[in-house]
């Protein structure tokens, strides 16, 4: 997909050494702005008239707790974030996502920042409705919980711009290190291509397993890790936050983002009517422009459309 985000932002400042500073994506420190110096807070006009209809898909449960609680773990920017100047007000795409539903759903929507690894867990075990943090919607993932299909991203390699290592495939990671964050389908990739590297008698990817993307992009820039490997627009943004320090390097493997919920929950069809109106009325669009990710959009959601 197209891999060109957010151009000339700044959200989390570089210490004196030139490492990106351990946390940005939680600090208060946090700033995203524009090239006219505006701040990206949330994609405006967002107002969105609940559908009766859509409202009485909703589990009885749900309907009757006026509320959509949803999943996020904000560390991964222009996705899902924190805002400047607080550790509890999450933006990015996903959130302004999960608003138009709440609204069109008749639900005041709550995102909450748990780690990505507890997502789908907390889901399976009914903690929250939803789970909206950039997921890939895979047939693994399928075992444990639904999805309905409403965006797409590829797989960007990143690395430091000086004496950095230039990979543009899977199989170019033998013999490399690379940093990841936990539970990710980077992660899947990486130890997979490790063990395919092994048996052709290449050396092994030394795969480092941050618990979140924060983590991962202090290894790269400390030197701990060559290379690193996330969702084709937030490694744009990664890239693009830092200074000249990180450059692009070529993506792979484009597939639907998903949002997730527990198996069976009742969730699927009235999510799946929504984002497809969402789609209809030009907010999901709006949305993707605003955030700028112009490859973002799908023609059809699907409930469960999983290509792998």
């Amino acid at each position: 997909m197209n891999t060109r985000f957010l151009t000339a932002v700044a959200l989390c400042g570089v210490l004196a050494a030139g490492v990106i500073a351990a946390g940005c994506g939680s600090s208060n420190n946090n700033t995203s702005s524009t090239s006219s110096g505006g701040t990206l807070t949330a994609t405006p006009g967002i107002n969105v008239a609940a559908d009766s209809k859509i409202a009485g898909e909703l589990p009885a449960d749900v309907k009757s707790s006026g509320s959509l609680t949803v999943a996020a773990d904000a560390t991964y920017p222009p996705m899902e974030f924190y805002a400047k100047g607080d550790n509890s007000t999450v933006i990015g795409a996903d959130a302004d996502i999960a608003k138009a539903l709440g609204q069109i759903m008749g639900l005041k929507p709550s995102v909450q920042n748990v780690t990505f690894d507890s997502i789908i867990p907390g889901l399976a075990a009914g903690k929250y409705n939803l789970g909206m943090s950039s997921f890939t919607d895979t047939k693994e993932r399928e075992a444990t919980v639904d999805f309905v299909t409403y965006a797409q991203a590829g797989t960007s390699f990143y690395t430091k711009a000086s004496g950095g290592t230039d990979v543009a495939t899977l199989a170019d990671l033998c013999g490399h290190s690379v940093a990841v964050e936990k539970g990710t389908t980077q992660q899947t990739d990486a130890e997979g291509q490790s063990k395919k590297c092994q048996a052709a008698g290449s050396g092994a990817v030394d795969v480092q397993v941050l618990p979140d993307q924060n983590g991962a992009n202090l290894a790269i820039s400390s030197g701990r890790a060559e290379l690193g490997m996330a969702d084709s627009p937030v490694a744009a943004y990664i890239v693009q936050q830092s200074n000249g320090q990180f450059v692009l390097g070529k993506a792979y493997g484009v597939a639907p983002y998903g949002i997730a919920m527990q198996k069976n929950s009742g969730l699927t069809q009235p999510v799946l009517d929504a984002i497809t109106a969402l789609y209809a009325d030009g907010t999901m669009q709006k949305i993707f422009s605003y955030w700028q990710l112009p490859g973002a959009a799908i023609t059809t959601p699907k409930i469960d459309g999983a290509t792998s």
